[in-house]
């Protein structure tokens, strides 16, 4: 339980920081790139999300939010990569860390779903 509150507090903690770096001083620079600020938004918004989903997450497994660190931090990572000018080929990455972020959701449900099914047969 301890690593997996040291990771939600390390993307939490990168999630606000960058949000307002973002938002205070690379205003001008975001502006330069008409879809630069969505990214920056997005980017942001995810990583916070799945930081609390890591730090609340109670499951026996650690699946789930092993597979939002590394589905936030690659989505993230590429969003906020392109809103700084990088080539946007790095877009095509982007949805891997959807697909991450989207597994750990469905191991998720489905270790609470097998855990609930074998409660019951008890």
């Amino acid at each position: 339980m301890s690593g997996r509150l040291v990771t939600a507090g390390l993307l939490g903690a990168t999630a606000v920081a960058l949000g307002a770096f973002g938002a205070h001083g690379l205003k001008d620079r975001l502006a330069l790139i008409p879809e630069a600020a969505g990214w920056w938004q997005t980017a942001t918004f995810y990583l916070v999300t799945h930081a609390l989903a890591v730090g609340a997450i109670t499951s026996p497994s650690v699946w789930p939010a092993r597979l939002w660190s590394a589905g936030a931090l690659i989505f993230a990572a590429t969003l906020y990569a392109m809103a700084l000018g990088a080539p946007r080929w790095l877009g095509a990455i982007t949805p891997l860390g959807g697909t991450l972020l989207i597994a750990g959701w469905l191991t998720l449900a489905w270790t609470a779903r097998t855990r609930s099914a074998s409660a019951a047969s008890l």
